[in-house]
């Protein structure tokens, strides 16, 4: 998947996810974030109710992504969120099937909580990844009680299988990332893009402009 790396320096991308506030938006599409992250999951710290995500929405330029977040949401209540919010890409983030991911058909990419039962080891990591290959790109996680934002590191050893992979899809690696730590795990596993959500909070769900910039500041300077 990163063959185009030949034509010039490969780039990150990064995306800021579980925004709340208009201001949080304005300032990562500010520091350069090439996609925000709605989460659609009422359970979140970070959850957003379908009017208010579609009012963060308008609030995103051209050119930067918008990815809406859900965690074994219903049919129904993803096709609300993609008539209404219209995202440009669906994350699934809980026990969503194959089948189930496909059934929009709309670009979406899939989670992975590394170290969870059956994906804590890399041979068991690629298989479950592997029947998800109509994803746009695989996301790695940390395991932790809830679903993301937990702010715990990824043991990088269960990528791998991951990495070694020729049928592997687009890596973004996510969990326990700061502007401190995400140069190494950059340099470490080499991911087409990073995923941050406590790591640039003051608290749950609000954002810190100055944390923004300097993790997406470290991101380039990797």
């Amino acid at each position: 998947m990163e063959s185009f790396t030949m034509y010039g320096q490969f780039r990150t991308r990064v995306k800021i996810c579980g925004l709340t506030r208009a201001e949080d938006v304005h300032a990562a599409v500010q520091a350069g974030a090439d996609a925000i992250g709605l989460v659609m999951y009422p359970k979140s710290s970070r959850g957003l109710t379908v009017e208010h995500a579609r009012l963060l929405r308008t609030e995103v330029p051209a050119f930067v992504s918008v990815v809406a977040l859900f965690v074994n949401a219903t049919d129904s209540e993803v096709r609300e969120v993609i008539s209404q919010v219209q995202p440009d890409l669906l994350q699934f983030h809980g026990d969503e099937t194959p089948e189930y991911c496909e059934s929009f058909n709309h670009r979406y990419f899939r989670a992975f909580r590394a170290g969870a039962p059956g994906l804590d080891t890399p041979a068991g990591l690629l298989q479950t990844c592997q029947r998800y290959r109509s994803a746009s790109a695989w996301l790695f996680d940390s395991y932790s009680p809830g679903y993301g934002g937990s702010g715990v590191a990824i043991d990088a050893s269960l990528l791998r299988s991951v990495q070694d992979a020729q049928d592997r899809r687009s890596l973004i690696l996510a969990g326990g990332l700061s502007s401190a730590s995400v140069a190494s795990s950059i340099n470490l596993i080499r991911p087409y893009a990073v995923d941050i959500s406590s790591g640039v909070e003051t608290s749950p769900g609000i954002k810190s402009a100055e944390k923004i910039r300097d993790f997406i500041t470290a991101v380039r300077s990797a």
